[in-house]
């Protein structure tokens, strides 16, 4: 049997990634009410542009599951405080101010438990860091957004109190904090866009390369058993979802047919291996031999795909067709995960 890596740590990490998720349903909801709520056009344009941070960084976030392969329902406590701030939220006697400023509150709370996560991900596995390295940009926009949030609380409050406005120069401050995290997170900024199916597949790739290397380090039979048990899950969705989405997307193409064509031969090699290693003892000579047979094959898979057959999509679609397979392979892999769950739960 397959021995995964679902001890308490990890299972941990995994609860607080679906708080996150349910929290930012909450925000996006509070973005869409404050900008019903507000004539000011410059004010409606930041709220505008951090309405579509927050609805693609929950896509991130729902990548970040699914790549972190670990699932998690939010805890109780966490739907009773979603459930207090939707109806204060609609509380026609809170000010405009009052709702920003627990808007502000919550992005400051969302910031606080990506960066714990992240800090988290560092100690507990290389491979969890690799699967959540996407939620930095996540992290860096929650903490630019609580910047700008603070500028908007001094405009709102000031009118609220005077009916005029603050003195000049706020926004001038406001992108000065914002440039000063930028420094602070470095070139997370540049990633902060709408992943495709080639960032997500690269994004596996890197995780699996960790995988094999904690499996070669380890001394542990044990420790080994449970790195090949994540890698077991980890390869069998990746491939499964590849075959069910962009596989058959590029076969159509007659430059593209006889490379998809190999790399199911070669993916149909990897699923042998791996029910192989399934039954070895990691203590054995043989577990080691069939890892590094896998992980040959595997890297020769994975250079064929990055060098020819990824290249290949972008030569046949545009950015937002990427984007769009990009949710459709991340939905059918999330979706084996769950298949897969279930059947070891009913075993």
């Amino acid at each position: 049997m397959v021995t995964t890596l679902d001890d308490k740590k990890r299972s941990a990490i995994a609860m607080k990634l679906a708080d996150m998720r349910e929290t930012q349903n909450l925000i996006i909801s509070n973005d869409q009410l404050l900008l019903s709520q507000v004539d000011d056009r410059e004010i409606r344009e930041r709220l505008s542009d951090m309405l579509k941070d927050d609805q693609k960084n929950l896509s991130i976030l729902e990548t970040s599951i699914v790549q972190y392969g670990v699932k998690s329902e939010p805890r109780d406590i966490t739907l009773k405080l979603v459930e207090q701030v939707e109806k204060m939220m609609q509380d026609s006697e809170l000010s405009l101010y009052d709702k920003i400023s627990q808007h502000e509150l919550l992005k400051h709370q969302q910031a606080m438990t990506g960066i714990i996560i992240h800090k988290a991900a560092q100690v507990v596995g290389a491979d969890i860091d690799a699967a959540l390295a996407p939620m930095n940009t996540v992290n860096f926009e929650n903490r630019a957004h609580q910047e700008q949030l603070k500028g908007i609380m001094e405009i709102v409050g000031t009118r609220e109190l005077t009916g005029k406005d603050p003195d000049q120069g706020l926004w001038a401050r406001v992108q000065d904090s914002v440039a000063a995290l930028t420094g602070v997170f470095g070139s997370v900024v540049s990633r902060s866009k709408d992943m495709t199916v080639i960032d997500i597949v690269k994004m596996d790739h890197r995780k699996v390369d960790t995988l094999f290397t904690e499996i070669e380090n380890t001394d542990s039979p044990q420790k080994a058993q449970e790195y090949f048990g994540q890698l077991y899950k980890d390869l069998s969705a990746h491939a499964e979802a590849e075959e069910q989405t962009w596989y058959p997307t590029l076969r159509k193409y007659d430059d593209s047919a006889p490379g998809v064509a190999q790399a199911y031969d070669e993916q149909a090699e990897a699923k042998i291996l791996l029910e192989q290693i399934k039954t070895l003892s990691p203590s054995s000579p043989e577990f080691k031999t069939r890892i590094n047979q896998l992980k040959n094959l595997i890297q020769e898979h994975v250079r064929k795909e990055e060098s020819n057959l990824l290249d290949k999509l972008k030569d046949h679609m545009s950015d937002e067709q990427l984007v769009e397979l990009g949710k459709e392979f991340q939905l059918a892999k999330s979706r084996i995960q769950d298949e897969t769950s279930r059947t070891s739960s009913a075993v």
